[in-house]
């Protein structure tokens, strides 16, 4: 079998001219390099294209990461100050049950956390905050001043005078670690006809600022 094999092999390449023997020898190579130099320009140009994709989604994920910390930054940067009128003499109080107080003058509202059409301050972020708040009376003998700082519904603090005649004022800070969503504002005490007084001078005010996230 392997005899008559190689016999006919034999016969093949016998029956093959020399010039068709030559032709092939010339044309064979001359595809093969063709297509290598096609291959190789390929090869460069999905280089090229990879490299291009790869810069693209580097930057893309770069931008992303930098408006996320951008986004972290503004969350973090939080403090407000505001004061009960804007310039007109008013006295709020007293009223027959504890009462929010809205401090209408915003002079400072980084991070709009503090709404000033509900006088309360809600926690963006899980931190420690540091508040102010002082309230003023102009004093007859009859009415102190007497408001709480409230976290959600607990009082914390209460800052309180009480002067028979003339101006008076008293105030009261303190910190407190807040949760996402905690609420934060203060409230005018009933007991006792307590009122709160300001001006244009802004002798009853409201103020926080983010001490530091946890």
């Amino acid at each position: 079998m392997k005899i008559f094999v190689s016999l006919m092999l034999w016969l093949l390449l016998g029956s093959v001219s020399a010039k068709e023997s030559t032709d092939c020898q010339q044309t064979f190579p001359q595809d093969i390099y063709a297509a290598l130099r096609e291959m190789t320009a390929s090869l460069v140009q999905l280089k090229a294209d990879m490299r291009f994709l790869q810069t693209q989604e580097q930057a893309a994920q770069q931008k992303t990461e930098v408006d996320k910390l951008k986004q972290q930054l503004q969350v973090r940067q939080v403090a407000f100050s505001a004061s009960l009128v804007v310039a007109d003499p008013k006295t709020t109080g007293p009223f027959p049950t504890d009462t929010t107080l809205i401090f209408k003058h915003v002079v400072t509202n980084i991070g709009n956390a503090y709404n000033s059409n509900t006088g309360m301050f809600t926690a963006p972020v899980r931190g420690v905050y540091h508040f102010e708040w002082s309230v003023a009376a102009k004093g007859d003998n009859s009415h102190g001043s007497g408001a709480w700082l409230v976290k959600n519904t607990q009082n914390v603090f209460m800052a309180y005078e009480y002067e028979a005649y003339g101006f008076m004022s008293s105030s009261k800070a303190v910190a407190l670690l807040l949760e996402v969503g905690d609420v934060v504002f203060v409230r005018l005490v009933a007991e006792g006809s307590n009122v709160a007084y300001d001006d244009k001078s802004h002798h009853t005010t409201f103020s926080g600022h983010l001490l530091f996230p946890m």
